[in-house]
């Protein structure tokens, strides 16, 4: 069926239902968050078998934060742990990984690792992976429009030299493709502060699907919904 899709080129993931799915089972968050991870791993190998060149999860949000900090800890400790799984992952599938979002309220430790995993697969030609954490949409914009202030008030850049081009090369995500393609599981429709200047023109795909239970199949669903869309960037659309 593959061989017929057109594939989106870069795929953007909202991870959402992780502590739905487990309370419907009866079991604490942290045990849905366990088993999103495990989902990450798998959607990672099949979406690049699959033909997508990039791979991008929302993983923690500026605003998660606010959540109880039992949980918050919990959801720490995983990240952990899954640098240390992600590492191995990369080096079996010589992915490039890549963290986006502001780093610096993470544990130093956690940065640590963070700095290890990219620089340890930078040069890898597989799938580029990026793991929004910590990320918020309007956080990253107020930063990318920060350092372009910086360089004005040094002198190296003029107001009206600002383009599209130099802003997007302030973003975590500079040098990476826009987003062909957003899915968000368990039924939300809504943005949630990701990636809003990236996906002005991405389509939106929502499946009631909870992430530890999104599957190759589920993605396969998601670019066939993708492959019906009329991608025309403003142009006239075919009557």
């Amino acid at each position: 069926m593959n061989e017929t899709l057109k594939m989106p080129r870069h795929v953007a993931i909202i991870l959402d239902g992780n502590g739905r799915w487990a309370k419907a089972k009866g079991m604490p968050r942290n045990y849905g968050h366990v088993q999103g991870a495990k989902t990450v791993e798998v959607i990672c190998e099949e979406a690049y078998k699959m033909g997508i060149q990039y791979l991008t999860v929302y993983a923690f949000s500026t605003e998660n934060w606010n959540r109880p900090q039992e949980e918050v800890d919990a959801l720490m400790k995983l990240l952990r742990n899954y640098m240390k799984t992600c590492l191995k992952t990369a080096e079996k599938n010589r992915m490039c990984v890549r963290v986006l979002g502001e780093k610096s309220r993470l544990d130093e430790d956690i940065r640590t690792r963070i700095e290890e995993l990219e620089e340890a697969t930078k040069n890898n030609d597989g799938l580029h992976f990026q793991i929004a954490l910590n990320y918020g949409g309007r956080d990253e914009i107020v930063r990318a429009a920060r350092k372009l202030a910086e360089r004005v008030e040094k002198g190296e850049l003029a107001a009206e030299q600002i383009t599209q081009q130099s802003f997007s090369d302030c973003l975590d995500t500079a040098g990476l493709p826009e987003p062909d393609l957003l899915i968000r599981t368990c039924n939300e429709q809504r943005i949630s502060n990701f990636l809003l200047w990236q996906c002005a023109y991405t389509e939106f795909y929502f499946t009631p699907v909870a992430w530890p239970d999104f599957t190759k199949e589920e993605l396969l669903k998601a670019v066939e919904a993708y492959n019906h869309r009329d991608r025309k960037y403003g142009g006239l659309k075919e009557e």
